[in-house]
């Protein structure tokens, strides 16, 4: 009888879980049905990334879509560990001409970083003080509405 009532429970909560299952982040895997705008801006961005990829600096699989209007950000949440350095590339499409990446822990304060600026294309270099959360703010800071895509190294 216990064992029937224990396995009552586990399905009704995956039941629960399957029906309530959180939005999905952004892309972290590719989708067929990317349009060029994002192609483009991931080709971009995979360029600039597999610059420091010379320097010893692993990819991760996973980037990160959207669309930004002059003066507007998205922000990323992504987990970092401490003492590993990173660089967070981001590209935009015309008619995007500029970039900014801040990079945030998780009280919110900045973290202290080195930058790359090549028009559409950005970058920011910063070390994990600590282990855990982090944010990652993209701000279109000049153009019009444009796709843009992040993807960040490590080492």
């Amino acid at each position: 009888m216990k064992r029937l009532l224990l396995a009552l429970f586990a399905s009704m909560s995956l039941l629960h879980a399957q029906e309530a299952s959180p939005t999905p982040s952004p892309s972290a895997t590719p989708d067929v049905t990317d349009t060029a705008a994002e192609a483009a801006a991931r080709s971009a961005a995979l360029e600039l990334a597999g610059a420091f990829s010379n320097d010893g600096y692993k990819i991760r699989d996973g980037f990160y879509f959207g669309t930004l209007e002059t003066g507007k950000s998205a922000l990323v949440e992504v987990n970092l560990f401490a003492g590993n350095e990173y660089w967070f590339c981001a590209a935009v499409n015309d008619p995007g001409r500029k970039l900014a990446i801040t990079v945030y822990d998780e009280k919110g304060a900045p973290v202290e970083q080195q930058g790359y600026e090549d028009g559409p294309k950005t970058a920011a270099g910063v070390v994990a003080g600590t282990s855990g959360k982090y944010f990652v703010k993209v701000t279109l800071a000049e153009g019009a509405k444009s796709s843009f895509c992040l993807i960040y190294c490590y080492k």
